[in-house]
């Protein structure tokens, strides 16, 4: 009987200690995919992403149409060529192929380079802006990743939202 009402107590204790503490914690939650849908500094990012590498972009497309120009050739004019230079047509367009997957995997490998650096240079800048937000209005603890649910009163993404549309 005694334990009974020892561990009875115990909850009891637990129990006002827990909602006094819950009650003190000002809690906030923000949509990082909202964030990165809608900041601006992620469309800037792209540009700048589109501009350094539209070059590359352009001769690639070049590459891709000169293989099909020789495939073309090859085609329409291979019955009547002679069999070294149908050869010679198909080795070309062999090797114009190597080569156009070679730089196409490069493109793509140093284009993900890029893009990652400019997401991690924007994910830093939005969680000091988060950060900034916290400390201003008094939050002790802002959640983001593997929220399943959050109350419109705890988001503040329209916060950070517009925080990062006035630097942008």
């Amino acid at each position: 009987m005694k334990r009974r009402y020892f561990y009875l107590g115990i909850y009891l204790l637990c129990t006002v200690i827990s909602t006094d503490v819950a009650a003190e914690l000002k809690i906030g939650f923000v949509n990082s995919l909202k964030v990165m849908d809608n900041a601006p500094q992620v469309e800037a990012a792209n540009k700048r992403l589109e501009q350094e590498f539209a070059p590359r972009q352009r001769k690639l497309v070049g590459a891709q149409q000169e293989v099909k120009r020789l495939e073309e050739r090859l085609t329409k004019e291979g019955n009547i060529m002679g069999e070294a230079e149908a050869d010679n047509i198909s080795r070309d367009i062999r090797e114009k192929r190597r080569d156009l997957k070679r730089q196409q995997d490069e493109f793509r490998e140093d284009y993900n380079i890029r893009r990652n650096e400019e997401l991690d240079k924007l994910q830093k800048r939005i969680i000091e802006v988060i950060q900034t937000i916290a400390k201003e209005q008094g939050y002790d603890l802002i959640l983001s990743e593997g929220v399943v649910w959050a109350s419109p009163k705890v988001d503040i993404t329209d916060q950070v939202l517009k925080r990062l549309n006035l630097q942008k």
